[in-house]
């Protein structure tokens, strides 16, 4: 049941990252949100720092993976804004692909631990639900464009996503 007083947003990033051989880097969540589901890495933005959607995602790559990127290995490709995620709060986010592949599977950590999986094979894991309806999509198709959507995610409602700008390349 949705909280009658309003919801904070959070604005955070995701980061698409493959290596080598074009296989994905997913994290199997060991919190929430997204508890026991396969995601992209990806964290808050430091907005108490000014930090840019850029940095964040430099920053969370380098925090979770190791692998140490730069502004300049980064594409975005996507912003999304969820309206009432899980009911909790409302976020803002920023999804890059990194156009750096990564070498090595990453140790796990205590967010969770690390597996490279074909494009093929991401629709078969346990995913979270929006993940799987809209943001595995919007990679498929946006991840060498641009495109800005916003979703109605409040969970009493049927998902509804909405395209407010795109680019095709």
């Amino acid at each position: 049941m949705a909280s009658s007083s309003p919801l904070g947003y959070k604005i955070a990033v995701l980061v698409f990252i493959e290596n080598p051989a074009g296989q994905q880097l997913l994290l199997m969540r060991a919190k929430s949100p997204n508890l026991g589901c396969w995601t992209p890495i990806g964290g808050k933005l430091e907005t108490a720092t000014g930090e840019s959607p850029f940095e964040c995602a430099a920053r969370e790559t380098r925090e979770e993976t190791g692998h140490d990127v730069t502004p300049i290995d980064l594409h975005l490709f996507g912003m999304i804004a969820e309206k009432a995620y899980e009911g909790e709060s409302h976020w803002l986010l920023f999804l890059f692909r990194c156009t750096r592949p990564i070498e090595a599977l990453p140790p796990a950590m205590d967010e969770g631990h690390f597996a490279f999986f074909d494009r093929t094979e991401i629709d078969t894991l346990p995913l979270p639900e929006t993940d799987k309806t809209a943001l595995w999509p919007i990679f498929d198709e946006h991840r060498h464009g641009f495109v800005a959507m916003r979703a109605d995610c409040d969970p009493t409602n049927s998902l509804k996503i909405e395209i407010e700008q795109l680019m095709r390349v």
